[in-house]
């Protein structure tokens, strides 16, 4: 919490607020909390900064005019993941569209904030900003409408005493649980200062962690190749760095960059490495480990001197290796050849790809241009025997159709799933990049969930059952080891790219068997993801997520309890805080004017022990001997078994890859055996969030605080906004012009439930002509079944999290249903039914009151003078064949329209004597027959449309050699057309000597 809410930061907020005042509606007990996480190095790093700048430039600070750095470009999540995969109102307008000057000093920032020049200095205390930031957060949320419980917000690090005995228990529950060890681990390093990097200390690539590879040896076969005679005798290898080494099973060849420089590196046992110099540094401060059953595994570094790699000759191009022959492990072919490939970059992996063109796009595609190309083989020197391997089936994915409109994805099914989808988009080039990124995604993710092993011992396993046993296997073998690098690009405040070393560290071992299958079950079954993507990205992480560095040497946070010289980092001390807010009130007492926990509440945080705090919540813990009051301390642990387990957490889906997924591990430690009541039931993911549909970024001046959006068109205009800007995985879109047009259609509507209620003071031309007593006329009766039937769309779609779709029928819908029927009734000169037009205002209130709540409560209490709270309509039944008959008008009303307009540009000006529509008397001898044999089916009970539709098929009128073989295909469109009549209780009439049921 280092600044003001933004639109990013309201947009994931209301899809928790939403649902929250949706289950309100419904009639549950619902609990919304809010908090604001402080942990971490941004707010440290932050300080410092100001606190050098103050130094260098004075108080108040007199900078150089020469132009400051510019900032430093955010790591964009989703492309780490996909790298890892491979894969009209009156309101005013914002003034987004000036450019923003660019600058990278920390007190400017603090100033363009609204902070006053004489207060800035204070802010180089890191403490000072959780004293500042925090409560602007709990004004703007009170300012938005959020529905929060402000009794439970909180603040998190040291700084709040309560909080930070809460996290201490919950490392002391992981210790006691053996979740945590200390040892050499995986660290982002910097060279050059030789320490590990972490965030404050970094330019770029905050929030970067360690990637772990497969490093596969591919040996040279030729041990007179030219560019590599000065390895003598030793064994050589090119050494491909991999995140899917089940897939080597599969590999046809080898590619390196031909403009790329290699060099060939000894290590330690005397084998040399074929790689990049970038890749043989970050190699040379790894190693590998061997249990030791006397204490900690002894670890040994993969060259001789530990960071200092060893290079034999000179550097090469990538070009002279081009042809060598080589030996892969697992792969069919008993030699393949290294290729060309102009797409691979130096700065990621080791320079080396392995190819396996059955199961990455890439491959396939650029192994399928050389085959086809003779031109390019010969600029290369690659010789036809090099490229003349089949495509080697070894996994199969079979996905299943999910999601639906414009977010649905069909069933497929392939041996081959990089041919498959490279013909499906229609890839022709390595230069279709876009096209390979989806086919990328497709492949590699459903790979993992979805697919099954071909060959080898584990034919016929699960993908991500075989993963981690083949890996293991290989480097069992001598065919592989481990390598480390940044998931992407760390630069360090030296100015140096890190690197990932060994070096001591508290960890947290995930990814051990028992604890990883637990949650994998627990995801398997009873987890709610409300996307099958993100279930999938769910499922992936598990199987790739291994031990995490949990502790950090600087920054704000609490103490690993045992070892204070340790801090546990922003990921890992906020993965089960939700459990903390069911007893927060109790010992902050005021909560969002208590954020920090100073002003003790009924006890002081020094009585919080951790015996305490397993009575609280560990479900068979003693009770303890304290100094708390009896009834606050069984008050605090009945809240928590009330609330508990979480029902929905909301979050970015780039935190899949981390902490969401470590808070359905940490639950599982810290209550093993109780996933059904303590375990996390759902998470919301959403995408990034778009401003009028570009990147919100403040150097380019397109970006929109949260205060400054309620100000210019109000809440419930903004909140109307981010629900309409998307609900997917896609990047959303804020669009202000929907904002902007929200203001007019609350306003317009709130007029016309006044006008329905007869209020006098309502203007002379938004008065409404209506009428009282029966529903005397089809289009009546047909729009009080079309209000129950955008009732139930609306139902479903909220409870799915659908908060777009549920706008789209809960307030245009809506809004469309009832201009339909006031245009009938002023076409026809009949007024509208006022109880219809007051149920319609009522409806609307309700729909749209989890998303516009200030609008929907004024309708319900003000205009509509309910007495009862706002509540969710009850269900109403849908006449079925009612909303066909009236779709059906409409229809033909539409068609009519455009039919006559055809007319009267014909008739050139001229006035239309009159129009005619003609209604059939009796339905023509095919169509009777399809009537005939629905009856029969029938027999006066319900049917499936199938069995209906399965008679006519099996109806000899409708046979080839039938009389009404022409009309068979009509037949089914018919019947299926027909079949709702036939799905209610049958009453009998006769048509042309037929019995149907009546039409309404």
């Amino acid at each position: 919490m280092n600044g003001r809410l933004h639109l990013g930061h309201a947009f994931s907020l209301t899809k928790a607020e939403f649902a929250a005042g949706f289950k309100r509606l419904r009639g549950y007990n619902v609990l919304f909390p809010f908090g604001f996480h402080c942990t971490g190095m941004p707010i440290q790093a932050a300080a410092n900064k100001l606190k050098n700048e103050i130094a260098t430039y004075g108080n108040p600070p007199q900078f150089p005019e020469d132009k400051p750095p510019a900032p430093t470009k955010e790591v964009d999540s989703l492309a780490k993941e996909m790298a890892a995969l491979g894969k009209k109102g009156k309101a005013k307008k914002a003034k987004t569209g000036q450019k923003a000057a660019g600058t990278s000093y920390q007190w400017q920032a603090l100033e363009k904030m609204g902070i006053p020049a004489n207060e800035i200095a204070a802010f180089a205390e890191p403490y000072r900003w959780l004293d500042y930031f925090p409560p602007y957060g709990v004004s703007d949320l009170k300012k938005f409408g959020a529905s929060i419980d402000w009794r439970r917000s909180f603040v998190t690090t040291d700084k709040n005493p309560y909080y930070d005995s809460f996290v201490r228990w919950q490392f002391l529950k992981l210790k006691e649980g053996d979740r945590i060890a200390y040892g050499k681990r995986a660290n982002v390093y910097a060279v050059k200062d030789a320490q590990c990097c972490a965030d404050h200390d970094r330019s770029s690539g905050e929030g970067v962690g360690p990637q772990e590879y497969s490093l596969i040896k591919l040996k040279v076969a030729d041990s007179n190749w030219p560019c590599l005679k000065a390895c003598g005798d030793s064994e050589v290898f090119l050494v491909p760095a991999t995140l899917r080494p089940e897939t080597m099973y599969g590999q046809t060849n080898c590619y390196v960059l031909p403009s790329g420089d290699y060099g060939a590196f000894r290590q330690a046992n005397g084998q040399i490495f074929v790689m990049s110099h970038r890749a043989a540094v970050g190699l040379s401060h790894q190693g590998a480990f061997t249990p030791n059953p006397n204490g900690p595994d002894d670890f040994h570094g993969y060259s001789k001197e530990w960071g200092k790699p060893e290079l034999v000759g000179a550097l090469f191009k990538g070009s002279e290796l081009l042809g060598c022959p080589l030996k892969a492990p697992l792969a069919k072919y008993d030699i393949v050849y290294t290729l060309p490939l102009t797409t691979i970059s130096m700065v990621k992996g080791t320079g080396v790809v392995t190819s396996v063109p059955s199961d990455a796009p890439d491959d396939w595609i650029a192994l399928h241009e050389l085959k086809t190309d003779e031109k390019l083989r010969t600029k290369y020197g690659i010789e036809e025997k090099h490229v003349a391997f089949d495509v080697v089936p070894i996994i199969n994915i079979s996905v299943e159709k999910s999601g639906e409109g414009k977010t649905a994805k069909k069933a497929w099914s392939s041996d081959k799933s990089a041919e498959y989808w490279c013909e499906e988009l229609k890839i022709t080039s390595q230069k279709d990049a876009a096209k390979l990124k989806i086919a990328k995604g497709e492949t590699y993710l459903n790979g993992f969930n979805y697919g099954i092993m071909l060959v080898g011992p584990h034919k016929g396993e699960k993908v991500s059952d075989a993963k981690q046993k083949v890996k293991d296997e290989l480097i069992a073998s001598g065919d592989a080891l481990l390598y480390f690098e940044p998931e992407s690009q760390v630069m360090s405040r030296s100015g140096e790219e890190c690197i990932v070393a060994h070096t001591e560290q508290w960890y947290l071992k995930y990814g051990e068997e028992a604890w990883r299958n637990g949650v994998m079950k627990h995801v398997d079954e009873s987890f709610e993801a409300y996307n099958a993507e993100c279930l999938a990205r769910f499922k992936y992480t598990l199987g790739w997520m291994r031990e995490w560095a949990c502790s950090r040497l600087f920054g704000l946070g609490t103490k690993i309890p045992w070892d204070d010289g340790w801090v546990i980092e922003s990921l890992s001390d906020s993965t089960i805080y939700m459990a903390y807010y069911t007893v927060c009130h109790v010992l902050q007492g005021s909560g969002s004017t208590n954020l920090d926990g100073s002003q003790e509440a009924n006890f002081p945080a020094s009585a919080l022990t951790p015996e305490v705090w397993d009575y609280i919540y560990q479900s068979n813990a003693p009770k303890p001997s304290t100094t708390i009051p009896d009834a606050l301390l069984e008050k605090m642990r009945s809240e928590f078994q009330y609330w508990y387990p979480m029902d929905l957490r909301v979050s970015g889906k780039d935190l899949i890859g981390n902490h969401l997924t470590m808070c359905l591990y940490n639950h599982a430690a810290i209550w093993p055996n109780e996933s059904e009541t303590r375990w996390p039931r759902s998470m919301y993911t959403n995408g990034f969030v778009l401003l009028n549909g570009a990147k919100m970024s403040k150097s380019d001046g397109n970006f929109l605080m949260l205060d400054e959006a309620i100000d210019l068109y109000s809440a419930d205009a903004v909140r109307f906004a981010c629900a309409d800007a998307g609900d997917t995985l896609e990047d959303a879109n804020f669009e202000q012009k929907r904002a902007d047009s929200a203001v007019t259609m609350l306003y317009v509507e709130e007029i016309f439930a006044r006008a329905a209620m007869r209020d006098p003071t309502v203007g002379k031309k938004d008065q409404l002509l209506l009428r009282d007593g029966e529903l005397s006329y089809f289009v009546d009766r047909a729009f009080k079944n079309e209000l129950g039937a955008m009732i139930a769309e609306t139902l479903s779609c909220y409870e799915t999290m659908r908060w777009r779709d549920g706008i789209q029928a809960g307030a245009f819908g809506l809004q469309l249903l009832r201009d339909a029927y006031r245009d009938w009734c002023a076409k026809s000169g009949v007024p509208m039914h006022q109880g219809l037009l007051v149920d319609y205002a009522r409806v609307q209130a309700a729909l749209l009151a989890p998303v516009c709540p200030h609008f929907s409560h004024h309708v319900w209490f003000d205009v509509l003078k309910e007495k009862a709270a706002i509540s969710w309509p009850a269900e109403r039944p849908v006449d079925k064949a009612l909303s066909r008959s009236y779709g059906f008008l409409r229809s033909a009303a539409r068609q009519l329209r455009l039919d006559s307009a055809k007319e009267l540009k014909s008739l050139k000006g001229k006035k239309p004597a009159g129009a005619y529509v003609y209604v059939a008397t009796t339905y023509p001898d095919w169509r009777k027959a399809v009537l005939k044999t629905a009856r029969a089916v029938c027999n006066g009970s319900l049917v499936e449309k199938k069995e209906l539709l399965g008679a006519l098929k099996k109806d000899p009128a409708f046979a080839k050699d039938g009389p009404f073989a022409k009309q068979a295909k009509l037949a089914m469109q018919f019947g299926s057309f027909q079949h709702v009549l036939f799905l209610r209780p049958l009453r009998r009439r006769r048509v042309d000597g037929v019995e149907v049921t009546p039409s309404p």
